[in-house]
C-alpha cells in the first residue's frame, strides 16, 4: 500500500503519463479528422461510431490543462490541444444558432443538434483552459459567447438556476435528459456543477463582472438548493420551482462538489463564500467516508435514500474525485482519516480500476471487482478528464 506523500505523488505522476500515452496513441482519428468516437472494453475501435461533444471538449481540456501545469514534461501536448480546438470549432460549432452540437456522425457531420447546457459548459471550460495555454483570443471570445448564450437562454429568470436543454434553435425541448439513466428534470445538480467549474476558469481569464455575478450565484445555489445539511448530501434532480424529484445520492458528485465549490469561491475572491464552502467540505467528506468508502474495496456508486437500494458497482471517475475531495477535507481539518483513505483508494484503484493490459481505466467494475466488458474504454462518456485532473491536482 502507498503510505507516503512523496510515493503517492510519484505514482500519480507516472499514472498521468500513462493516461496521456493512451490518449495520444489511441484517440486520434487519422482517417476522418479529430478524434475517434469509441473504443470498446478491449480497446478495439468501433468503426463508424458517432462523436460526442463531451468527449471532445474533455480531450481539449485535458491536453490544455496538463500542458499548462506541467509544461512539456509529458511531451508535445500543445499540438494535440490545437488539434482538439480546431476540430471543436470546425465540426461542433453551430454557426447558425450558435452554441455546440451534442453529437456528430463518424465523418463529422451533425447528428444531434440539441443544445445541452452541460455541453455548453464543457466547451466554456475547455476553451478557457486552452486560452491559458495558447493566448488565442478567438478561443477566449468563443468562451464568452457561449457564456452569454447560456445566461440568455438557460438561466431561469423567475426561480433562478439553469434549465437543462433546448432544441437546436434554443426553443423548448420536451425531453431534457442528459442520458437515458437520468430523470427528465428541469434542473440538475450535475449540470450546475459543470457550469460552476466552467465559470470558475472563465472568470480567471476574463475578470468579467457578469461572470463573477453568475459564479457567485451558482455557489449560493449549491449552498442553498442542492446541499442538504440534514444528511450532508447534494440532491440531484429538481423541477423548475426547486421541488425535489427523487432522492438518489451520487457519491462521486458529492465528493467532487465540495472541492469545485471551494475553488469557485477562491476564484471569486468572496471571503464569505470561501468560509461557507470550506465549512461544508468536512461534513460531506465525513459522510462520504461512512457511506461510500469501503476500506480496501474502493468507492460505491450511489444509493436511493427512499428505497434503500444501493448500487455497489465501482465506477472509475468517483475514485479520482474522491482522492481530490478528501485531500481538500484533509487540508481543512488536518484529520488523518482523510489522508489514509486517499492512500487506500489509490491502492484499490491501482489494483482493480486501472487496466494494466490495455491501458486507461475500466469504466466500472462490479461488487466482486470484475470489469463490465460491455463498457467502453473510450466513448461519449469515457474521457481522460477526471483521472488526469486528479493526477494533476494531487501532484502539485
Amino acid at each position: 500500500m502507498t503510505n507516503s506523500t512523496s510515493q503517492l505523488k510519484a505514482e500519480l505522476s507516472a499514472e498521468l503519463e500513462n493516461i496521456l500515452k493512451y490518449w495520444k496513441e489511441f484517440s486520434i482519428d487519422e482517417k476522418n479528422g479529430g478524434f475517434v468516437g469509441q473504443r470498446d472494453h478491449w480497446n478495439k475501435e468501433v468503426v463508424g461510431a458517432s462523436k460526442g461533444v463531451i468527449l471532445n471538449t474533455r480531450i481539449l481540456w485535458t491536453f490544455s490543462a496538463v500542458a499548462n501545469h506541467k509544461g512539456d514534461k509529458f511531451g508535445d501536448l500543445r499540438s494535440l490541444a490545437d488539434r482538439a480546438y480546431r476540430y471543436l470549432k470546425k465540426a461542433f460549432r453551430d454557426d447558425i444558432f450558435e452554441g455546440v452540437y451534442w453529437e456528430l456522425d463518424a465523418l463529422g457531420k451533425p447528428l444531434n443538434k440539441r443544445k445541452q447546457i452541460y455541453a455548453q459548459a464543457f466547451a466554456i471550460y475547455a476553451l478557457s483552459e486552452y486560452y491559458i495555454l495558447s493566448g488565442d483570443e478567438d478561443a477566449k471570445n468563443w468562451a464568452v459567447e457561449l457564456f452569454e448564450l447560456v445566461e440568455q437562454h438557460a438561466r431561469e429568470k423567475e426561480f433562478n438556476g439553469y434549465l437543462e436543454a433546448f432544441q437546436e434553435n434554443w426553443s423548448f425541448i420536451d425531453d431534457m435528459r442528459l442520458s437515458e439513466k437520468d430523470k427528465n428534470s428541469a434542473k440538475t445538480m450535475n449540470t450546475h456543477l459543470h457550469v460552476l467549474e466552467a465559470y470558475t476558469t472563465l472568470y480567471k481569464i476574463t475578470k468579467s463582472e457578469a461572470v463573477k455575478e453568475a459564479l457567485d450565484n451558482l455557489i449560493e445555489l449549491f449552498l442553498q438548493k442542492f446541499y442538504d445539511s440534514k444528511n450532508q448530501h447534494f440532491q440531484l434532480f429538481f423541477d423548475n420551482q426547486w421541488n425535489r424529484e427523487g432522492n438518489v445520492i451520487s457519491y462521486g458528485h458529492d465528493i467532487e462538489a465540495i472541492w469545485l465549490m471551494i475553488e469557485a469561491a477562491k476564484a471569486s475572491g468572496n471571503e464569505d463564500l470561501i468560509k461557507r464552502t470550506q465549512g461544508i467540505a468536512v461534513p460531506v467528506a465525513e459522510t462520504f467516508l461512512k457511506e461510500a468508502y469501503v476500506q480496501k474495496q474502493g468507492v460505491i456508486n450511489e444509493k436511493d435514500l427512499d428505497s434503500g437500494e444501493t448500487d455497489l458497482d465501482r465506477h472509475w471517475w468517483p475514485h479520482a474525485e474522491a482522492m481530490v475531495g478528501l485531500q481538500y477535507a484533509y487540508q481543512i481539518s488536518g484529520e488523518g482519516k482523510f489522508r489514509d483513505a486517499i492512500f487506500d483508494i489509490w491502492t484499490f484503484t491501482k489494483k482493480h480500476i486501472i487496466d494494466h493490459q490495455n491501458g486507461e481505466w475500466f469504466f466500472r467494475i462490479d461488487k466482486n471487482f470484475q470489469p463490465y466488458t460491455q463498457e467502453d474504454k473510450l466513448g461519449m462518456w469515457k474521457c481522460p478528464y477526471h483521472n488526469s485532473r486528479a493526477c494533476l491536482i494531487l501532484t502539485k
